[in-house]
Order: structure tokens, then C-alpha cells, then sequence
């Protein structure tokens, strides 16, 4: 169980956070952005949205190889365990069992909602088989709950489809993937089976952040940042420690020449800085006792994880934060979510614990 062990004017300690959402990428981008997640988190679901997705048992171990050689390799001694998912598709009884020791869940897009998601569901009720074979085997369903309907509304005419999800399938364990909505929140009340992941970025902005005066490419993400009430009910749920809401960052990284262009590609690079705005957002709140339930605590309960002893100290210290990731050329360069803003708490120190 993740504990705050240091609760001192200018210290504070996590203790194994988790990442319960992330985009690693793939080939040289896997390479740039998995140490600053490697580095602060104990572990991160990964997911297979990649190209080609991952949907078989051979692809996803290749990847897992991947991205543990990466951690291995670096320089300072870490623990990061990848937990993987599979990309959601009609999956046999058999390939579930061979699968289910290898990832934490299953990734449901529907078809063409964000990056990479072509080939997702068009019709849930067509997998009515999968879902009871996920349900009996143990195996949860994590959803990007967007339709296609107009921007601001889709989470919210999506819900008709987590409450038919819920009540066929009770025993099956739902995530609503990056929660932006007041309605969504209060749906996690109706059913004991829906949890949820919420993003550093929509505690944080509202679409007003993002197009209320010039246009923020860097801000925008799909599901897009919603209202202040709906900001306000995702800091309610997280701050007041709520057993059913866990931190995924939903970290997502692109090249600048993708964010600053016609067609701008969604995604917020949030990783280097996650752990800093949210301790700096749940003490505004008042609410540091409860922000280990939030990084890591519920998330263990839930999907009944032991990730490893890892201790990340944060210091209350301003510093700047760093506009783009690394010294790469000017238009790969990926920009980090606060990127030139003065963060209040920094990583000082991580230590992992035998």
C-alpha cells in the first residue's frame, strides 16, 4: 500500500507510485520518453495502441522486451515495471488464457476516436462472448469511452455504453480511461464494477486553456479538456481520496512538427512533471494525506498489484520547467505539458527499497 511516509514543510514521500495510463510510443520516441516515467513511477500500463496495434501474445512480448532493456539500461539504478495490455478485439477463450498472466487488462477503443485507434469497435454488442470470457478469466476492460458525436458531448453520449457494460457484466472489472466529465464521475457511484483513471492535465486546464485565446496545440488531447465544473468534479474525486479513481497520466508524446500543424495530432506530454503538479495541487486542496490512495494505493487494491519498493522524494524547491524534452532537431522536439512555468516541488531524490 503506497504511503505519504514524509510529511514535513519541505519534503514529502511516495512511496511506489503508479502511472495507470501511459503512451511509451515505439522505436526512437520509446527511447526519448520512457526514462522520465522509468524514473518517477514504480510502474505504468502501458498501451498498444502502437502501429501495427498490438493484439497477439508474440507482439506484446516483444514489446515488453523493449521497454525492459531501455530500463535496464539506464544509467541510474530504477524500478519500473511495464504493466501491458492488449489492443481490444474478438478474442478467443483459448488466446485470453494464454494471454491473461501478461497483462494487466484490455484496451477498447472505439474505431477511430484518437491516435491509432483504426480497426477499434464499432458495435460493443458484437463482443458480447469476449466480455463474459474477459469477466470469467479475471481479465479488466479499460475504455476510451468517446462516440464520434460533436466534441464537447462525446464522453457523455458514451455512458449509455459503460452502464450496458456494467450490468451485463458485473463481474467484470471497467476503467473509464482519462474521466473528463462531472456525468461520468457520478456514473463510478452507480455500479461497483466502474472505476477510473484521471490525467494530471484535466485537474489541471479546461478547453478555455485550450482554445479560449490563441490556439494551444500542446494542450490539446483527446477526450479534450471539458468545462470548469467538469475539472472541478475530477478534483473532487481525487483529492478527497475516492477508493474508485486512480492516476493515469495518459502521457502521450508527439513530435512538434505533428502538434504545431494542420491535422494537429492529440496528446500531453505530461511525464517529467506529473508528480510535482499533483502534490502542489492536492496541498492547495488540503488533501495531501490522501494523494498516496490516488498515485498508487487505490490502483494496487483494484488491480491487486506489489510493485516494487520504490521511495520518490519531492522537495519543495522552485524550478522551471524545461519547454521540450531533449536537444533533439527543432521540429522533433516534444513539449512538456508546463513547459517554461515555475513548478513549486521537484524530484529530489528516488530510492528503491529491497
Amino acid at each position: 500500500m503506497a504511503t505519504l511516509t514524509d510529511v514535513q514543510p519541505q519534503t514529502i514521500t511516495l512511496e511506489a507510485p503508479l502511472d495507470m495510463h501511459l503512451h511509451l510510443r515505439q522505436g526512437k520516441m520509446l527511447e526519448r520518453v520512457l526514462p522520465a516515467s522509468a524514473q518517477h513511477f514504480a510502474g505504468a500500463v502501458i498501451m498498444p495502441n502502437l502501429l501495427p496495434p498490438i493484439t497477439n501474445l508474440a507482439a506484446l512480448t516483444t514489446y515488453r522486451n523493449e521497454i525492459t532493456a531501455l530500463v535496464q539500461g539506464l544509467a541510474q539504478e530504477t524500478a519500473f515495471e511495464p504493466y501491458m495490455t492488449l489492443f481490444f478485439k474478438d478474442y478467443s477463450r483459448t488466446e485470453l488464457a494464454a494471454a491473461k498472466d501478461d497483462i494487466i487488462g484490455i484496451k477498447l477503443y472505439p474505431d477511430g476516436v484518437t491516435t491509432n485507434s483504426a480497426g477499434g469497435v464499432r458495435s460493443l454488442q458484437e463482443y458480447h462472448r469476449t466480455f463474459a470470457d474477459m469477466a470469467d478469466l479475471g481479465i479488466p476492460l479499460l475504455v476510451h469511452g468517446e462516440t464520434d458525436g460533436f466534441v464537447l458531448d462525446r464522453e457523455r453520449d458514451f455512458l449509455a455504453q459503460y452502464r450496458y457494460l456494467a450490468e451485463t457484466f458485473p463481474t467484470l472489472t471497467i476503467v473509464v480511461e482519462h474521466v473528463t466529465t462531472r456525468e461520468a464521475a457520478q456514473l463510478l457511484e452507480d455500479y461497483p464494477n466502474l472505476h477510473a483513471t484521471i490525467t494530471v492535465h484535466h485537474l489541471l486546464i479546461t478547453l478555455n486553456d485550450v482554445a479560449g485565446g490563441l490556439l494551444r496545440p500542446h494542450l490539446f488531447c483527446k477526450p479534450i479538456a471539458k468545462r470548469p465544473e467538469d475539472r472541478e468534479a475530477l478534483v473532487g474525486l481525487a483529492t478527497r481520496g475516492h477508493p474508485k479513481v486512480m492516476f493515469g497520466s495518459d502521457s502521450a508524446p508527439h513530435p512538434r512538427h505533428a502538434k504545431e500543424a494542420c491535422g494537429c495530432a492529440a496528446g500531453v506530454f505530461s511525464a517529467p512533471v506529473a508528480l510535482p503538479l499533483l502534490v502542489a495541487l492536492f496541498e492547495q486542496h488540503g488533501a495531501l494525506a490522501n494523494l498516496p490512495a490516488f498515485v498508487s494505493g487505490n490502483a494496487q487494491r483494484i488491480y491487486k498489484l506489489t510493485p516494487a519498493r520504490k521511495q520518490v522524494t519531492l522537495l519543495r524547491q522552485a524550478w522551471q520547467v524545461d519547454n521540450t524534452l531533449d536537444d533533439a532537431p527543432e521540429d522533433d522536439k516534444v513539449t512538456v505539458f508546463a513547459g517554461g512555468e515555475t513548478l513549486e516541488w521537484q524530484v529530489q531524490n528516488v530510492q528503491v527499497v529491497a
